[in-house]
């Protein structure tokens, strides 16, 4: 098979509609990569908060796990929508919504081989598969004040261009009370190059250079494109939208993680956050 040239690899200014366009593509094209190199780690139903391994089940950033019977939660930028099928064995109610249809095909695909697996165990009993909607964050197809709980797991935000109006999105959706919480590679991550080794470590950026990191074809037209957004912009968006920051967590690089994922590995995770989990609540 002919492959075509490699893309090409610039920071310039990309607005809502190339990037969601890009984006889209890319995720379609790359969704079977992505969850066979990183199934395992995600696992099926489990809800992890990025790359270092922090799982729900011990940070419950969405609250004791106990509670979470029969909350509605909308899960943005879901992916396989691994983090709603922990919910829903919990006894939640999660809908996954995510801009990729190919990603949303390995969500059923995920649910098929639970069912599969329900029907041949001792009880006979499958779990109900995990309701997934296809639609862009900046647009939620969901009515007012639809969701006691949001979450999102390095999902949609680090690729929109317009993040306060996900955040005004989702307050939107969200009840009075309800808690939002999303991680995102840590925005410290922006000035250094994407490399796990030691070429990872020294700055060659500015952290406040908000110009995006695009992909882009032998035409000019971006078929990857990564937004950034430094802590403060981030702070300042969830409160304009109507939203508390009740906690920032930057998960350590654990002892038993010694995998690498793209930029992120033990090295760096030592020494440089590699991710950012900012937790809300609706006012």
């Amino acid at each position: 098979m002919i492959q075509g040239p490699e893309p090409e690899a610039i920071r310039r200014t990309a607005g809502a509609t190339e990037s969601s366009r890009a984006n889209r593509r890319w995720w379609d094209r790359n969704a079977d990569d992505y969850q066979r190199e990183h199934g395992d780690f995600l696992g099926d139903a489990r809800f992890v908060w990025g790359p270092e391994g922090l799982d729900e089940a011990d940070a419950e950033l969405l609250g004791p796990a106990a509670a979470l019977k029969g909350l509605s939660v909308l899960e943005v930028g879901a992916g396989a929508a691994q983090c709603s099928r922990w919910l829903a064995a919990r006894g939640a109610r999660p809908v996954a919504l995510d801009l990729s249809a190919r990603q949303l095909l390995h969500a059923r695909r995920l649910d098929e081989e639970e069912a599969a697996q329900g029907a041949a165990s001792d009880t006979g009993s499958a779990p109900e598969p995990v309701r997934l909607v296809q639609a862009d964050a900046t647009a939620l197809p969901f009515a007012d004040a639809s969701f006691d709980l949001a979450c999102s797991s390095y999902g949609a935000l680090p690729f929109i261009a317009d993040t306060a109006r996900v955040q005004r999105e989702v307050r939107r959706v969200l009840r009075p009370g309800g808690r939002w919480a999303f991680s995102v590679t840590h925005p410290l991550r922006w000035g250094f190059p994407d490399e796990p080794g030691p070429d990872g470590l020294t700055a060659v950026a500015s952290y406040f250079d908000r110009t995006p990191y695009v992909e882009q074809d032998d035409r000019g037209l971006a078929v990857y494109v990564e937004q950034h957004r430094t802590l403060g912009d981030h702070v300042r968006e969830i409160a304009a939208a109507g939203l508390r920051l009740i906690d920032l967590v930057e998960p350590e690089w654990p002892d038993w993680n010694d995998q690498d994922w793209g930029g992120w590995s033990a090295l760096r995770g030592r020494l440089l956050p590699g991710t950012a989990i900012f937790v809300c609540e609706a006012w």
